[in-house]
């Protein structure tokens, strides 16, 4: 009998230490200091010599160095763990921690992201920046806690530009009868409508492709996307517009924010403001050098709108604040053009 009971004994205690072992397996337990042990992806979907990527290289050095280890940050660029399509599901269902995606992709979640669309609103980087850090940006940001995303920080990729395969672009009726790949959305859509001209949502990372297979004749992008997709390589003509704009945020899953002790979410926030400082100086000048190296490829024909060729876009387009005034909110519209100091 006391054999009996003793192997009951030894076995219940097995299994309790069997279980605190897959306990901390889970947590991946604490470091010496407190910082929790584990490992966080960052998923993208665009080139490594761009701002996005160079700021979630700033975020992750500063991580892993800061937590002597205890943390580990995998980057995915060029959509390599999940692309447009999946990664916003794959991060609330936190299959990766971070993701920083274009804001426009949200427009079905809450229309107010369709403010880097607004043709024209912002001129300069840092008038979007001022946006996005102002309490109306940042209440949009957080407008996606219901599906377990939280919105942390905008990173800007600047203004976007014209390219095509069919003819230069100088006046709102050269777009007449062309199709171009944009992000998506109601209110880019409705910027081609009113041109005369179709538009489609391509997955980024197909859009080269795309664009080879004439499956669309144009796209719009920021420099760094245009150059470092080599987009010149399957078009022929370029706009320099700055009509619109591509901005990202980084977002998190709300459950892994939420399970960080103090200790491991201090560091990873320093982090992530890391990485948002090396994202803001990096947009401008990867923007810059990517003009260069397009005009020193010369494999497209570059137009260069004067101001009043840019007059006449603003004309045509300005309608569209009207349109979509009661779906985005007079009270962004006023913080918007606050911001850009209009």
């Amino acid at each position: 009998m006391k054999k009996h009971i003793f192997s009951a004994s030894l076995l219940m205690s097995v299994l309790a230490l069997a279980a605190c072992g897959s306990d901390e397996a889970a947590s991946g337990g604490e470091s010496g200091d407190g910082v929790q042990e584990m490992t966080i992806k960052f998923s993208h979907v665009v080139a490594e010599n761009t701002p996005k990527h160079q700021g979630a290289l700033a975020m992750k050095e500063y991580i892993e160095t800061e937590s002597d280890g205890a943390i580990e940050v995998e980057i995915y660029p060029n959509s390599s763990l999940f692309g447009d399509q999946d990664e916003y599901q794959n991060l609330a269902s936190n299959n990766v921690q971070f993701i920083a995606p274009d804001l426009t992709k949200f427009v079905g979640n809450n229309p107010q992201f369709n403010v880097p669309a607004l043709p024209f609103m912002f001129e300069t980087d840092e008038q979007a920046i001022e946006f996005w850090d102002g309490e109306k940006g940042q209440e949009i940001l957080g407008s996606l806690e219901g599906d377990g995303v939280l919105g942390l920080s905008m990173w800007p990729n600047g203004g976007k530009h014209i390219t095509n395969n069919e003819r230069p672009i100088d006046s709102p009726d050269d777009f007449q009868g062309l199709k171009f790949r944009t992000q998506g959305g109601q209110v880019l859509e409705e910027i081609y409508s009113a041109m005369g001209a179709g538009s489609e949502s391509i997955p980024f990372g197909e859009l080269y492709t795309a664009l080879d297979q004439g499956v669309v004749e144009g796209q719009e992008n920021t420099f760094s996307n245009i150059e470092s997709k080599k987009f010149d390589e399957v078009q022929e003509y370029m706009t320099i517009m700055n009509h619109t704009r591509v901005d990202y945020a980084v977002f998190t899953n709300t459950e892994f924010w939420e399970s960080m002790n103090d200790a491991t979410k201090e560091i990873v926030q320093a982090g992530l403001d890391e990485g948002t400082a090396v994202a803001r100086e990096e947009a401008i000048t990867l923007n810059e050098e990517a003009l260069e190296l397009i005009r020193e490829r010369g494999l497209v024909e570059i137009v260069e709108l004067t101001p009043e060729q840019i007059e006449e876009f603003r004309t045509a387009l300005e309608p569209i604040y009207d349109e979509f005034e009661e779906q985005i909110g007079a009270d962004v519209y006023e913080a918007a053009r606050e911001a850009a100091g209009q």
